[in-house]
């Protein structure tokens, strides 16, 4: 199949009148003979989009859904562009935790989700958010060892708030065993979080959210982690959980190629207002904002990637190629699969995108198969 007349978002930049040759299951560089043809003048085609953190969709939850419900959340994101996916767990004692680690690392070795993203119970009961503070923990790396060994090699990453105690031994033996160490939900100093980065954490985890604010005497973990170029930060570009200036103070220091959108999303995305649980705890969701039923607190999000998209270019003022950096490259990279996914690259996975002028999904493609039909009336 050739895919032609868009313009094709490159690592490079657009390129307007382009076209993405699909092969099978890749991208190729040379048509094969007697290849379809499909015009898709006037739209975009962007590399499908990544997403790290991500607790459940479509009225499913990826901590306590059964398999089919799982993968119904999953269906769900792929419908809107997020061809490749992190599953997040919330806070839940360790052997639930070990034993979800178990039924998800099934999905990850069936190659439904890229991995599993443990947020919680090492975090700091002072910036719990929407978890469970009878079942959180101090980051013992003896703990953190079982979950991520329960993952059967499937451990992509785990949330720490690293000022408590083991959480320094814990960021080095997540780094040890290649599993991305991240600070959040964590009520860290800037000098904690500056020991933490050196002892191995690359990632901020919705970095603004759940943390101390910017202080001009103690500046706390947000300026430690926006200023070293070793960390990526998680952005979750909704409109509820950042300002439109504080993600433009992330990107303006730590660049487009430091930052990964995230949706952090929970049941509701793509199903609708209602009550859910997420873990053990109530989350009334109105307008599509997800909140405690007790304290009110932000429980996660309804976002999905396609909105992120759209949001970052037509809201934010983002450049097309600085959007697909955070949606689709950066994470990518992250993830260690910059070899297979996130650019729109011959020998690459046909994972793709088309979207319209006004930045709506028209079509998207995972590996060589339309998950979404192309609409192009």
């Amino acid at each position: 199949m050739v895919l032609s007349g868009a313009t094709v978002v490159l690592p490079t930049g657009p390129v307007e009148g382009g076209q993405v040759i699909v092969d099978g299951t890749r991208i190729s560089r040379t048509a094969p003979e007697h290849a379809q043809v499909v015009d898709v003048s006037g739209h975009y085609l962007v590399p499908g989009f990544v997403d790290l953190h991500n607790h459940g969709g479509g009225g499913a939850s990826f901590t306590s859904g059964t398999v089919e419900e799982v993968l119904t959340g999953i269906a769900t994101h792929r419908r809107h562009g997020t061809t490749t996916l992190v599953a997040s767990t919330v806070t839940g004692d360790m052997d639930f935790l070990t034993h979800r680690a178990g039924l998800l690392s099934e999905l990850a070795e069936q190659g439904d989700i890229a991995g599993i993203h443990f947020e919680g119970p090492f975090i700091s009961p002072c910036r719990k958010g929407a978890h469970s503070e009878e079942l959180l923990r101090d980051p013992d790396p003896t703990e953190v060892r079982k979950l991520v060994d329960a993952a059967r090699g499937h451990a992509k990453m785990v949330t720490l708030a690293t000022e408590l105690p083991g959480g320094i031994d814990s960021v080095r033996l997540l780094a040890e065993h290649g599993v991305i160490a991240a600070i959040g939900h964590t009520d860290a100093t800037y000098e904690q979080t500056v020991e933490a980065i050196d002892a191995g954490a690359t990632v901020a985890t919705h970095l603004f959210n759940a943390m101390p604010a910017l202080g001009h005497r103690a500046p706390g973990p947000i300026a430690a982690l926006l200023e070293d170029e070793r960390v990526t930060v998680e952005l979750i570009n909704d409109g509820v959980h950042l300002h439109p200036a504080a993600l433009e103070l992330a990107f303006h220091h730590a660049g487009a190629d430091r930052v990964a959108f995230i949706t952090d999303a929970m049941d509701a995305a793509g199903f609708g207002d209602g009550r859910y649980m997420l873990g053990p705890l109530e989350v009334e969701v109105a307008d599509g904002v997800a909140r405690l039923v007790e304290g009110g607190s932000i429980a996660g999000s309804t976002l999905t990637l396609d909105r992120a998209f759209k949001r970052a270019v037509t809201v934010d003022g983002l450049p097309v190629e600085a959007a697909v950096a955070a949606l689709s490259a950066n994470p990518a990279r992250l993830l260690g699969l910059a070899d297979r996914i996130g650019s729109l690259e011959p020998g690459k996975d046909a994972d793709l995108v088309l979207l319209d002028e006004q930045f709506d999904v028209r079509g998207v493609m995972r590996r060589g198969t339309w998950v979404v039909a192309p609409r192009l009336g």
